[in-house]
């Protein structure tokens, strides 16, 4: 078995292999592994494969589970990296399970996944903050672009109509007051009511909001022949901030 190993090592390992991820390179390295085996090899492992003892019945656990504290600004700190977690878990203690690429950590029926960092590396994903990211409009506008990633489509054509028609500022403003809804009702129901939205032409946030009022069905609410006449023009938000000075239009 030594002289095997050595002959494995020799013939595979060296030079030691590189890839993208171990996984990659374990994959790789057992193709050639099996390659080179002999016949022999093979023929004597099929035979003796039926006198293995059966595998158990709970698999066994390669990662180590690790109790943390989570901070106020929602992040752990596992073996000098930093992941982040769900606002909600500031300030309280969850469960890391510690594997060889990812680490895995929980609280109650919650999981949330992330690619291993290495030391000093860092680990964030803006959805976990949605909360307060919707108080903090200049935030949403820095971390814009990695946002509507995350939270996949239609954000990002949401994004990029926003910016166009309102500017960074008032598009900041506007998808943080979205956020908010996505943290009161879910990312599935805002992005239902948010896609039927964008398919009718543009972004109505009144409608969106009344959609989401409404439990997902859009309501129409007739319009008095009296008042079909008149049109409303909408305005800016920061239309409002000349008049907070005590300034004049």
């Amino acid at each position: 078995m030594e002289s095997r190993g050595r002959g494995i090592r020799l013939q595979v390992l060296t030079p030691i292999p590189r890839g993208g991820s171990l996984g990659e390179v374990s994959e790789r390295a057992q193709r050639e592994v099996d390659r080179l085996a002999p016949d022999r090899v093979r023929e004597r492992f099929l035979a003796e494969a039926g006198l293995l003892r059966p595998l158990p019945d709970v698999p066994f656990e390669a990662r180590r589970m690790q109790p943390v504290s989570v901070s106020r600004s929602a992040l752990v700190r596992l073996e000098g990296a930093w992941y982040s977690v769900p606002e909600r878990w500031a300030g309280r203690s969850a469960t890391a399970w510690v594997g060889v690429e990812e680490v895995t950590l929980s609280r109650g029926e919650e999981r949330v996944s992330h690619p291993k960092e290495r030391f000093g590396g860092r680990r964030v994903r803006y959805r976990h903050y949605l909360r307060e990211l919707s108080r903090k409009p200049q935030a949403v506008r820095q971390v814009a672009s990695e946002l509507t990633a995350e939270l996949g489509e239609p954000y990002g054509r949401l994004w990029a109509l926003l910016e166009g028609e309102r500017g960074g500022h008032e598009a900041a403003r506007s998808l943080a007051r979205l956020l908010r809804a996505v943290a009161e009702h879910g990312e599935e129901r805002v992005r239902g009511a948010l896609e039927a939205c964008l398919d009718e032409g543009g972004f109505d946030e009144l409608a969106l909001r009344r959609s989401l009022a409404a439990g997902g069905e859009r309501r129409e609410v007739a319009v008095p022949e009296a008042l079909r006449g008149y049109r409303v023009e909408s305005a800016s938000a920061r239309d409002y901030d000349r008049l907070l000075p005590g300034g004049a239009l």
